[in-house]
């Protein structure tokens, strides 16, 4: 059995009242679209056509290689959609044609696959997936025979007061005998409430004409679409519970499971722990004994075993053994953090070296440094990178000790083993071993605060 799949994705989306087309709205760190595009991939189809809007170029960029856009000109419904599909999809005589709509992106391949089976096992002419939904409000109610068979199915907004009590609903999901799609897709008509054609009218046509149908019953939660912000949130919700509990099997330890949010794309290893408030994206990694949170964003980053971060953000960066962050640090992209090392309390961090056992404890900025094992950073320590047309790198050798309050201008070096001395502003290289200091004498003038005061009661 072929199979030719075809998404639905030309929906206006005007109820989310959003920039972004509805299709591409992400979920677990991917768009809608492509969550349904993977669950049809299961079945390996021959072909896979995505029905858009004219002008959806950002739907359209977001395709996976192979998949093949088609624009539907108005949007009339959902077999108008299907019509336009058709015409670049070659049915052969044992072909099948999966259709699903791009915004229902908890459908698991799961379902698809038993869908398929049930489809071929029944010979069918058409085969839907169902679901019993608590509240059907919205939803296609699937209306059965005396005996169980499926009749039709009749949109929300066609149904009469008896059939809005089914709780049996439609979920947009089909799979139609590819010998008898395109004469049935022809005879749908638009005599409905909203003037568009129904795809869900194929099944009383096929019906009617004596074929038989079939129905999948699934979970409700998998035929959960999204027309609102509201569902847009439920739906990511349940992803993210699905994704969590899944982790949680493999090993890995969360403190308040519902107030973790990891990306699909997220990779972690038994026995790290996250605490609550952690969002994980991208192709971030986590190693065993790593310790996240409370309240960190971290993404596209490497997390080394037994690092522990807490209240921090991280971008792009690599975070080695036994490595700590925080609090409320910021990481940037390009850093590496070694074995050991420590970025601390309202540290920032941009393309730097930071290396192993090195330190940089408080209230710092390091850009564009390499830093050797085993230094130090006093508190208040900057490196001035930037001249306003170019950025300098900064090198502080193996144990080196920087001052408090160090102004380190760069391009500078600073040798392994050496001193700032607190206060200074470092214009020049220090050699191994040496101190470099750069500070105006003190003075004190004596009775400076009364005369300060006298002249100000004087006016």
């Amino acid at each position: 059995m072929g199979i030719r799949a075809v998404v639905l994705g030309a929906g206006e989306g005007s109820r989310m009242k959003s920039i972004l087309p509805k299709v591409i709205h992400p979920v677990a760190g991917r768009p809608m679209i492509e969550w349904v595009i993977k669950a049809t991939a299961s079945l390996d189809p021959i072909q896979t056509v995505v029905v858009v809007k004219p002008d959806a170029d950002q739907v359209v960029a977001m395709l996976p290689d192979g998949a093949t856009p088609v624009v539907q000109p108005k949007q009339l419904g959902t077999a108008h959609a299907l019509q336009f599909a058709l015409e670049v999809v070659p049915l052969g005589a044992e072909d099948h044609v999966l259709v699903v709509p791009a915004d229902t992106p908890l459908i698991t391949s799961g379902t698809l696959g038993e869908m398929a089976k049930l489809h071929r096992r029944t010979g069918a002419a058409v085969t839907c997936v169902t679901a019993n939904m608590e509240d059907p409000t919205g939803y296609g109610r699937v209306v059965r025979d005396g005996w169980g068979r499926v009749e039709r199915i009749v949109e929300h907004a066609d149904t009469t007061t008896h059939e809005r009590e089914i709780s049996e609903i439609n979920g947009g999901v089909y799979m139609f005998d590819g010998s008898l799609i395109r004469e049935a897709v022809a005879r749908v008509e638009r005599d409905n409430v909203q003037g568009e054609y129904y795809l869900p009218d194929m099944v009383a046509i096929l019906g009617a004409e004596g074929y038989g149908i079939s129905a999948y019953r699934t979970d409700a939660e998998e035929l959960s679409g999204v027309n609102t912000q509201d569902q847009l949130a439920r739906v990511a919700e349940i992803f993210r519970h699905r994704i969590n509990r899944a982790w949680m099997r493999d090993g890995v330890w969360m403190q308040d499971a519902a107030r973790v949010y990891i990306d699909a794309s997220v990779r972690l290893e038994a026995g790290a722990r996250i605490l609550p408030g952690v969002h994980l994206e991208g192709s971030t990694s986590v190693a065993g004994g790593a310790e996240l949170g409370p309240d960190c964003f971290i993404r596209d980053s490497r997390i080394g075993p037994r690092a522990k971060i807490w209240y921090s953000v991280l971008r792009g960066v690599s975070v080695g053994m036994d490595a700590e962050v925080g609090p409320y640090a910021s990481l940037r992209p390009g850093t590496e953090l070694g074995d050991g090392a420590k970025a601390g309390t309202f540290v920032e961090v941009k393309g730097s070296v930071v290396g192993a056992g090195a330190k940089v404890p408080h209230l710092s900025y390091v850009g564009d440094a390499e830093i050797g094992e085993e230094a130090n950073v006093g508190a208040g320590t900057i490196t001035a990178n930037y001249d306003g047309y170019d950025k300098h790198r900064t090198r502080i050798g193996s144990r080196a000790q920087i001052g408090s309050n160090t102004v380190l201008v760069a391009p500078v070096e600073v040798g392994a083993e050496a001193y700032t001395g607190a206060g200074s502003a470092i214009t020049r290289d220090v050699p191994d071993g040496a101190l470099g200091v750069e500070r105006a004498s003190q003075r004190e003038i004596p009775g400076y605060a009364k005369r300060r005061k006298d002249r100000h009661e004087a006016g």
